[in-house]
Parts: C-alpha cells; structure tokens; sequence
C-alpha cells in the first residue's frame, strides 16, 4: 500500500523549516526591510541589530564569540573560503593540505582546484568504519602543512570523527583544523574552544533554518586568517563582501538557538526513530548491512546495503517515501558512492545502498510506515529477481 501522505526521510540533504523560524523571519521582509550595512538611519539600524544578534545565538551554539562569526550562503561557500582561503593565505610557505577520503563533495573540489593550481593534498584513507586513523594524520603532517580539514559528522554514513583528537595533534603541530559541521551543529555538541577547532562550517538548512545561508567559525586566535576569494565593499570583516539579507541571517540564528535548547530532546528523538527502524529491519530482513561506525555516529542517519536490492529500483517502488542514494549536492553525477567505496563495498554492494534519514519532525507512526513499505518492496524485488528465495521461505 503506498502511504496516502507522503514520508519524508531524506533530512540529511534538507529539513524542514521550523515554524518558530519563519516567524523570526518574517519582520526582516516587511517593517524591518533596511539594509544593515546602512548605518546612517533607524531603518539600517534594525536590520543590523538583527544581524548582530543573529551573529550571537550561532556562536553561542558551538561555545564562540560572535566576533568569530561570518555569514556566507552556505556550506559550501564556508568551505571554499576555508580552505582555499586558508591555503593561498600561507602559500608559498606552505602548500599542502590534508583531508580525508570521505569528505562533502565541496571539499574533495576545493581540495582538486588547489592540485590544480599547484598544491599538494593528502587524501587520508578511512577504516571500514569510516573513521580515520589519527596516528596516519599524524604522519601525514610536515612542514609544509597549513590546513587539516576533516568532517565532523558524514553527510552519507552518519560517522562522528574523533574531532578531540584531530584538533589536539593540530594545535600541538601548529596545523589549522578546519571541520565542515553542516551535518553536526546543532545535532551534537560542539565546543570550538575545547576542540581546538580553527574554522567550522555551518549551513542554515541542515538545522531546520532557510536555504541560501549559513556560516564559518574563524577563531579570533587563528594562526593564518584565510583570504577573500571575492572582493567587494568589505563586510563580513572583509573576507565576504556583500549585502546580507537580515532575514535569512535571523533565521540561521534562530535555528541555531532553538537547536541549542531543543538538542537533548531532538537527539534522544532520531535515537528512538533509528532504533525502532534497524530493529524491524535487521528483524525482518536478511543480508543487509549497517554502513559506518555502529556506535561513533548520528542516530538520525542510517545508510544499509540491502544485497540484491539497487536502491534506485528502491525508491522508485517506495513512491510517497523520500529516500536518497547519497549527497544531494552530487546528484547529476552516476558514479558510485565515493564514502561507500572508501568503506571498502564493491559497486555492487554501493549500488545496493539507501540513505535514511530522519529528524525533529519526523513521527513514529511515519517510521512504521516506511519501515513496513520497505521491508514489502525489498522483498517483493527479491521474490522476482530470485524465485527459489520466496519458494524455500514459504517450504
């Protein structure tokens, strides 16, 4: 039966807007319209107000100042002006670069352009986990080293990295550790100062906030502030010139704070849905697998293998369930899941794989549901791929 209102499951490539953030929204559309870099009228001043204020509820939420807080579009935006700000910043006394084989498109491309231009990048390999070993981060270090840039948490597996650990061996090394964290704030905690995190990436719409904007950490003790990539009037402490928009920078702060009050409850929420979800499947279902670290990851992530099964025959089958096959910001691209393959599955075992992903809004009776659809659909596929399957179950 397929599900009469459609199920959403796919929150690591977007969430919801949360209600309370539209409604912080809204004024900066209609009476508090100013440009907040118009400094000579009220109209500049509310909207700069509510900037400022916004700048402070996202760095109250990962333990900064909000004098360390830049706006940008989004992720991706923080993650270029990290790294290759970052990079051109020390070059040539420095040129090269470190990361990790699993990281956000965005990065793994950043990274690529620097090769082009002529730096030297270390890919650093994963477990089968999905998590790297610091003592090769360790080795990988040099002289040459500017940037260490590691996700927190995996857009496609859910994994949480060792950040502890990764910006302890940085800070000893001189090193600066860069964390793309738009899968991770506001989910878990995160304390910039007790990390030893230099720069960290946000994205508005990953944290029930709008699209088009986000954020990047840069620590005020920063060994090697990272360059413009573009020029302009200057704002943004001159590392992102533009004029930003009053309304979508309160709505990244006010997803920030709701987060920040709300975390506890959100987390123990998705740690319910995912158990209540891999229990029915592992229960009911054979040959399938969890992708990533068991225990070192997000609950409200779940990527598995269902052998036999390819997940885009999936998911055509679960009309009204929306899943995912992995990033959302690769789709035009068919080749097979680079996280996936890192972790050591074949093409065969990756194509087989779905992402399921699931947050603050998500029901538990929307868990059943899907769970239901697709344990039916997996074995429906099954029974007509492999008919002695279903002829030996019902013997």
């Amino acid at each position: 039966m397929i599900p009469a209102v459609p199920i959403y499951l796919d929150y690591q490539a977007t969430t919801p807007l949360d209600s309370r953030v539209l409604a912080a929204m809204m004024p900066y559309f209609t009476d508090k319209f100013g440009n907040p870099h118009s400094t000579s009228h009220r109209f500049g001043w509310e909207a700069a107000a509510g900037v400022d204020l916004a700048r402070d509820q996202v760095a109250a939420l990962i333990g900064a100042d909000g004098s360390e807080i830049i706006f940008t579009s989004g992720a991706t935006e923080s993650n270029n002006i990290a790294i290759k700000g970052t990079a051109y910043a020390a070059f040539p006394a420095k040129n090269h670069i470190i990361t990790a084989q699993t990281e956000h498109p965005c990065v793994l491309e950043s990274c690529a352009a620097l090769e082009r231009a002529g730096f030297s990048v270390t890919y650093l390999p994963v477990d089968s986990a999905g998590l790297i070993d610091p003592d090769e981060l360790t080795r990988a270090i040099c002289a040459q080293t500017s940037l260490v840039s590691v996700m927190a948490v995996n857009n496609e597996i859910g994994v949480i990295q060792d950040l502890r650990k990764i910006g302890a061996i940085c800070a000893d090394r001189n090193v600066i550790f860069h964390t793309d964290a738009a899968q991770a704030v506001g989910k878990i905690p995160l304390d910039v100062r007790d990390l030893n995190i230099d720069l960290l990436s946000i994205s508005g719409h990953k944290i029930y906030g709008p699209k088009g904007v986000g954020a990047l950490y840069i620590s005020n003790n920063i060994r090697q502030r990272p360059l413009a990539l573009f020029d302009g009037g200057g704002q943004e402490r001159g590392l992102r010139s533009g004029t930003l928009s009053p309304a979508l920078c309160a709505g990244l702060g006010t997803a920030c704070r709701i987060a920040g009050q709300d975390m506890d409850q959100d987390y123990a929420h998705v740690t319910a849905l995912g158990q209540r979800m891999t229990a029915a499947l592992f229960g009911q279902l054979p040959d399938i697998r969890l992708n990533g670290s068991t225990n070192q990851r997000y609950p409200g992530n779940l990527n598995f293998t269902f052998s036999g099964v390819k997940g885009d025959l999936l998911m055509r089958e679960l009309r009204n369930i929306a899943l995912s096959t992995g990033s959302a910001c690769s789709t035009e691209k068919t080749e097979p899941s680079h996280v996936l393959a890192a972790l050591g599955l074949d093409k065969k075992q990756i194509d087989s794989s779905v992402r399921i992903g699931f947050g603050r809004m998500t029901t538990p009776a929307e868990i059943d549901t899907a769970t239901h659809e697709i344990i039916r659909k997996i074995s429906k596929i099954r029974d007509l791929l492999h008919p002695d399957r279903k002829e030996n179950r019902n013997g």
